[in-house]
């Protein structure tokens, strides 16, 4: 029997909320390029798959998945991040709400609660 999920609501809630947050992003950027006709550039796919690999393993609670989460959450908002440093401030506050996203999703993986829950995955039986 196939005991793999989508998503693992009893987790701690800051991961139960990351992974729905992972699912959202990634799918939305995903159906975005494709409805609204931008071309899906690679490092929108990588990061939108990333996200969607890392919800799925953490929702599994897998380490790489952990791990994955925060890389592909992190990604984005460094991007955005030095963009404004190297271009223009102004940048930082056009794609506002996504920009608030990326902090509370970056923010909900580095948890304390969630990174103490996840370093106790190796230890717990499988089933």
């Amino acid at each position: 029997m196939n005991n793999k999920v989508w998503v693992n609501r009893y987790q701690p809630q800051t991961l139960y909320l990351a992974q729905l947050l992972m699912y959202f992003q990634g799918g939305l950027s995903i159906v975005a390029g494709m409805i609204f006709g931008r071309s899906l550039s690679s490092y929108t796919m990588v990061v939108a798959a990333g996200k969607l690999a890392g919800a799925y393993g953490i929702a599994n609670e897998q380490r790489w998945g952990y791990k994955l989460g925060v890389v592909a959450a992190a990604i984005p908002l460094l991007a955005r991040v030095a963009y404004v440093l190297v271009d223009s401030p102004r940048w930082l506050w056009q794609g506002g709400i996504s920009f608030l996203f990326d902090i509370a999703l970056l923010a909900l993986l580095v948890h304390p609660m969630s990174r103490n829950y996840q370093r106790n995955w190796p230890k717990r039986a499988r089933k």
